[in-house]
């Protein structure tokens, strides 16, 4: 698997997270955000137990290809 970091969060104090990733093995996203604890938000979701849901920042959309023209290189 090559991950291939497309951006962070330019806001991030020390350039942590969020972070978004592309896998070139599977053609899919890695989002790394902030855990989403709050009971009241998860309760509206249909979320299976295998999955996890994970929150980023709107300015972050700015860095998937389908979004910025196909501009897709690692930061």
């Amino acid at each position: 698997m090559a991950l291939h970091m497309l951006g962070k969060d330019p806001e991030s104090p020390e350039g942590k997270s969020p972070t978004v990733y592309y896998d070139d093995q599977t053609d899919n996203y890695l989002v790394q955000g902030w855990k989403v604890a709050d009971a009241e938000r998860l309760s509206q979701l249909d979320l299976p137990s295998h999955e996890t849901v994970v929150e980023i920042p709107k300015r972050m959309m700015q860095f998937f290809p389908e979004v910025n023209g196909g501009r897709g290189t690692d930061v």
